[in-house]
């Protein structure tokens, strides 16, 4: 298999789409933004604590990828999850109140920031480790093979196959689990599509510092899959890539890894003071804004008006306001409750 690079979205391509779609990618890409700027608010008024990484300026590869995927597609996601969450529909409310270390959150408070989790949203995780979340990944896609070839055989139950969404980042790519889960997506053919989010730094180390081959999509052709680089501030281009990755994983040809290029706007963390970085860096990348640039697209296009887009806006800042409320008014966790859900509870 030969790596490629996908060229950015036309004009051309987002008439191709239906209105209500291109407007619902939008909407995504606002929440997650939106989400995100809240979180920062709450975090340094002391109503969230520990690590929080958050996701501003890569809202086209979450909304790109996932949105793209079924109800019945998985997804697995890093420690900077929460934007992957929304975008598979955890409702905003339950991911806060995560956030927040509440009774009600979609992972009873237990898990944090690093931690969301859905089984009704088949949203398989953050994970607080690099790399850990793909062998999840391998296994999830594994299961869909052996549902269909297996349990089908034998008329116990009839489906199609289900997709894993595996996201991670640059730095992840220099990691034995990385290779070794290559290798068996491709041995299996395994309905898994990798995403590299290459947001150019991992932590404070550049890429282009920490690695031997910069263009991880090309590392593919060493196990037989398709790598396929696409600029990741274009949603559209984003979308396009994964709609062929999902094609060719559900009609069983296997897995296809997609290096996305973007940027986080913010530090690793809202610990880190952001100083290693240049500010010209930043000021390039800033005016690739994914938001701005789709917002662009569909102005210009004559897709919907100003006012429509500010409808949706507004529509968002009062969701985000919505689960604030319902995160600060739910529960805390009973201290009576410390070890439950540690195991599985047969009654």
């Amino acid at each position: 298999m030969s790596s490629k690079v996908i060229l950015p979205s036309t004009l051309s391509e987002v008439s191709d789409l239906d209105k209500k779609i291109l407007l619902s990618l939008y909407e995504d890409m606002i929440l997650g933004r939106s989400f995100e700027d809240m979180c920062a608010q709450m975090y340094y008024r002391g109503k969230m604590f520990g690590f929080v990484h958050l996701y501003n300026g890569q809202e086209a590869v979450s909304t790109g990828v996932i949105k793209a995927l079924s109800d019945t597609d998985y997804v697995c996601s890093t420690y900077r999850d929460h934007v992957h969450a929304l975008s598979k529909g955890v409702p905003s409310k339950l991911v806060m109140a995560e956030l927040f270390g509440k009774e009600t959150g979609c992972s009873r408070g237990r898990g944090g920031s690093m931690h969301i989790f859905s089984a009704q949203h088949n949203f398989l995780g953050g994970f607080a480790f690099i790399g850990e979340g793909i062998p999840v990944a391998i296994g999830a896609a594994f299961q869909s093979v052996y549902k269909q070839q297996v349990l089908k055989a034998n008329n116990e139950v009839h489906c199609s196959l289900s997709v894993t969404a595996c996201f991670f980042g640059d730095g992840t790519s220099n990691n034995g689990q990385f290779f070794e889960c290559l290798n068996m997506a491709v041995l299996w053919k395994l309905p898994v599509i990798f995403i590299v989010e290459n947001n150019q730094w991992a932590i404070g180390m550049a890429h282009n510092r920490s690695t031997s081959l910069p263009e991880i999509h090309k590392k593919a052709e060493a196990f037989g899959l398709p790598g396929i680089e696409v600029d990741g501030m274009d949603v559209l281009a984003v979308r396009k890539v994964t709609q062929e990755a999902i094609a060719r994983a559900r009609s069983g040809e296997g897995p296809t890894l997609i290096e996305a290029l973007t940027y986080r706007f913010r530090g690793h963390s809202l610990a880190d003071p952001d100083e290693l970085r240049s500010n010209q860096e930043k000021n390039v990348w800033l005016l690739r804004d994914p938001i701005k640039r789709f917002k662009k697209h569909l102005l210009d296009y004559q897709v919907c008006t100003e006012n429509d887009l500010k409808t949706i806006v507004k529509k968002v800042e009062e969701e985000v306001d919505e689960s604030v409320d319902f995160a600060i008014s739910s529960p805390e966790p009973n201290i009576k409750d410390i070890t439950k859900y540690l195991f599985v509870d047969n009654e």
